[in-house]
């Protein structure tokens, strides 16, 4: 029997190098270490480019940047292009910085070749930022004057345009890969209250996509954080749902999650 996404990063435990904020570290390299891999937040320039190629997936989070946060991202992700290893973007704050979103369109847009499995991440406005170059939201919350249908169609057109897969987070997640969509419906209220939780999704997609660079690890990933927030207890809640997901069997995903797919026409 093929083992799944859960017991392979268990019994592999893959390095995930991530360059990401320091307002979610802890919480992001804990949620790696429960997942049964292992975390490096390697991010000076000069190192960078030897960590990212041994590692099994490449995590840049957008969430507080620096020069040197910067050229480190653009160097590892040289890196990742060139050595295949599955990468995250994850564009936080791209939707009010119109900084960070030109550089992760640059990043993007060197994706032509397909050597590289690329995931971009974002909240509702964050998608919709990457696509309309006019559009703007407040900070790094998602505008809930977006509707569903239109971040389904701008994550469409997003996955298709530049050959990736996209995943909108929110009350409900959106993967696409330009063929098929899928929502995922798991998760309670309480993670959009908490900081750093969409920094934890794109770690755990990460690991995920460590194994396997498809849309189904990336739906699988959404249901894991939405599942361990389901099963955690309100107190100390963030550090429940970590232990949680140190907890979470392949079997529980297939039993627990909530998602709906539908062929792209």
């Amino acid at each position: 029997m093929e083992k799944d996404l859960c017991q392979k990063i268990r019994e592999e435990a893959p390095l995930i190098h991530c360059i990401t904020n320091p307002i979610s570290m802890m919480q992001c390299a804990n949620s790696i270490l429960a997942l049964g891999a292992r975390p490096i937040m390697a991010e000076h320039p000069l190192e960078v480019k030897d960590i990212t190629k041994s590692a099994k997936a490449l995590v840049l989070n957008f969430g507080n940047i620096t020069d040197a946060r910067l050229e480190a991202m653009g160097v590892s992700y040289k890196a990742a292009r060139k050595n295949g290893i599955p990468t995250v973007i994850d564009a936080v704050g791209a939707a009010c910085s119109k900084l960070r979103r030109e550089y992760i369109k640059k990043l993007i847009d060197k994706n032509e070749d397909l050597k590289m499995p690329l995931l971009v991440k974002g909240n509702y406005s964050e998608i919709q930022a990457l696509l309309h170059d006019n559009y703007k939201a407040s900070g790094v919350d998602a505008d809930k004057e977006l509707t569903y249908e239109e971040v389904c169609d701008s994550a469409i057109k997003l996955a298709k345009d530049k050959k990736v897969i996209v995943l909108a987070s929110g009350k409900e997640d959106i993967v696409t890969d330009g063929k098929m969509i899928a929502t995922v419906s798991n998760g309670v209220e309480k993670l959009g209250k908490v900081t750093g939780t969409g920094c934890m999704l794109g770690v755990i997609c990460g690991c995920f996509f460590s194994q396997e660079s498809s849309i189904r690890a990336c739906v699988r990933a959404c249901a894991a954080l939405g599942i361990s927030s389901e099963k955690a207890k309100e107190d100390v809640f963030i550090l429940r749902v970590i232990d949680e997901l140190s907890l979470l069997t392949d079997k529980e995903i297939d039993e627990r999650m909530k998602v709906k797919w539908t062929e792209i026409v």
